[in-house]
Order: C-alpha cells, then sequence, then structure tokens
C-alpha cells in the first residue's frame, strides 16, 4: 500500500481561495456566485481577477441557486457559495427541484463543514451530507485537507453534473503529499492496512483516524485506515474489500452519524456484508456554540472515542 501521507502535516493558508482563482485561469466557462459572504467564503480573489465571471445575489441562497442553474443551462460551470447551513438547509427545495431534477452542472460549494463553526447550530453544517446525499445524482464531497480540496476543485469543474462539496477554509491542514495523492471523484483512498478492525473516514477526521489507528497498534490492535472524500457514489468494491479483510468496522465523521458517512456504510455492509460496526459522530443532537476543540471533545468525535468503539466493534466480531 502506497504511502501517501506526508511526513509532518503542515498548516496552509487559503487552499481554496487559490485554486478557484487557477481554475477561472483554465476554464474560462467557470463563474462564481456568491451570497453577502465574499471574504468569509473565499470568492474575493476571484472577483478581483475576474469581475466580469463574479456575482453577488446578496443574502439571498435560493435566488443564487435559481440564477445558476440559468448560467449552467447556457454553458457556463456555475461555483455557488454559502456557508454549508445555508446552501443545504434554506435553499433546499432550489437545489433538489431546479439543480438534482434537471441534472443541472452546479457546484454548491458549502463552507464551514460539521463543528467548525463557533456560532452555534444555525451556523453548524451537520446534516449537510445527509440531505445531498439523499438527492438522486447528487455527488457528494467531503475533502479532509488542503491536498484534496486543491485538487478535488478541479476535478468539480471537469464534473459533468450536480456537485456538492464541503468546504474547509483559512488554515487548512495538509495531511497527503500533493505529489503522491491523486483526488478521483466517487474514489477511497486505502491509507493504511490491517487484520483487525477498519476505521474509515471522511472530511478532516481523517487525522482523527490515523492518530486512533496508532493508538490501537500500540494495543496490539492492527487497524487499517480507509479515506472516503466521496460519499456519493461510495466506492462500494474498496469498503467491502477492506471490511472483509478486518471483520469489523468503524465509522468517524465530522456530522450526525444518521444520513452520512455512518450511514452510507451501514447500508453498503448490511445489504452485501453484515459485519460489526460502530459511528463515531454527533448522536441526535444539536451543538452548542464553541471551539472546534471544545465541540470534538464535547460530542465525543476524537481518537479516544474512536478506539473506544473500535475495542466495542472488535469484540463483536463472529469467530473465524
Amino acid at each position: 500500500m502506497e504511502d501517501l501521507l506526508l511526513a509532518q502535516p503542515q498548516e496552509e493558508t487559503g487552499p481554496y481561495r487559490r485554486t478557484l482563482v487557477a481554475v477561472g485561469e483554465a476554464r474560462p466557462e467557470v463563474v462564481v456566485l456568491g451570497a453577502d459572504l465574499g471574504n468569509s467564503t473565499e470568492i474575493d480573489a476571484f472577483q478581483q481577477r475576474f469581475p466580469d465571471r463574479f456575482f453577488n445575489v446578496g443574502s439571498a441562497e435560493q435566488n443564487e441557486v435559481d440564477i445558476a442553474v440559468g448560467m449552467a443551462f447556457e454553458g457556463q460551470v456555475p461555483f455557488v457559495h454559502s456557508f454549508g447551513v445555508f446552501l443545504t438547509r434554506r435553499a433546499y427545495e432550489q437545489v433538489c427541484v431546479q439543480v438534482a431534477m434537471h441534472g443541472a452542472n452546479v457546484k454548491l460549494v458549502g463552507m464551514i463543514p460539521g463543528l467548525t463553526s463557533r456560532l452555534g447550530p444555525t451556523h453548524q453544517a451537520i446534516e449537510d451530507l445527509s440531505l445531498m446525499r439523499t438527492l438522486p445524482g447528487m455527488t457528494v464531497l467531503d475533502p479532509a485537507d488542503a491536498t484534496e480540496i486543491e485538487q478535488a476543485v478541479w476535478a468539480m469543474a471537469d464534473h459533468r453534473g450536480p456537485v456538492y462539496a464541503r468546504m474547509m477554509r483559512r488554515e487548512v491542514r495538509r495531511v497527503l503529499d500533493p505529489e503522491r495523492h491523486r483526488f478521483q471523484i466517487g474514489k477511497a483512498v486505502p491509507l493504511a492496512a490491517g487484520r483487525d478492525v477498519l476505521l474509515v473516514s471522511t472530511g478532516l477526521v481523517l487525522e482523527t483516524a490515523l492518530q486512533a489507528a496508532a493508538m490501537l497498534r500500540s494495543e496490539g490492535v492492527s487497524a487499517a485506515v480507509l479515506h472516503m472524500p466521496t460519499l456519493k457514489p461510495l466506492d462500494r468494491e474498496c469498503l467491502l474489500d477492506l471490511a472483509r479483510d478486518a471483520g469489523a468496522v468503524v465509522t468517524i465523521e465530522n456530522h450526525l452519524v444518521t444520513g452520512g458517512l455512518g450511514s452510507a456504510v451501514a447500508e453498503v455492509l448490511g445489504e452485501a456484508l453484515p459485519l460489526p460496526l460502530e459511528r463515531v459522530g454527533l448522536r441526535d443532537t444539536f451543538a452548542v456554540p464553541g471551539t472546534p476543540e471544545f465541540l470534538f471533545r464535547r460530542y465525543g468525535i476524537t481518537p479516544e472515542a474512536a478506539v473506544s468503539a473500535a475495542r466495542r466493534a472488535v469484540t463483536r466480531k463472529s469467530p473465524r
């Protein structure tokens, strides 16, 4: 298994901001829409570079989505921006009826995923993956780090059809080596082999999974790690191959365990390969305001919680 990880993770500033401008340079059909959140969604640099291809519609995400669909029908490739909660909760009917039902070539970019917002439940996108994954024909992405953000934006521009992507902003960790890792829509990324339990993560909790795997190895538990940057379409073949070898699975996500990664994996296992499954994430609750570090600890999205879940899953395995 190829080592795709950097020896030392780094911090990068604004990978989405830089990459969106680079895509705009190469793809004149790309246009950008915002909802009065230019700097907050890192589209201000695109506005400065391409003022004729930038459209601020004000605090009106429903209108923003509808306008983008019209642009897509005219051959443009619109990237639509807001906080994830506003694009999914507020504009859900427009996304469903105008984007998904028509298969419109619209790219929805939702900033501040999950518990990364300090502003409480009105701004914490904890069910966005579930809402978007439900829509027929919608591709759903949750990149892990700066490397995947940079590569995923290009993949979105090249992909024909609607896409929803969670996006991190400002200071973003770089965990995956940009020289060796290649993001592909619909492809999972095996990062560590293991025979006792499989840890499956999506988005920024990749590091949580890697840390949990190291802790388990110190206890003599061999943990495989699988990163799922695409929630839909899910890489069933890769998941089933690794799950079959490990015999037990733990999912880890910055999201409710219902509807997101945990549910997607449960659906696959339930249909094809029933195995012990434990899910790490929020459980039937809205989160309080607080720093991301505080919130991840409070709601048990930590390496320690993943280790405990792995122990439970391993004890439930049937003898081979």
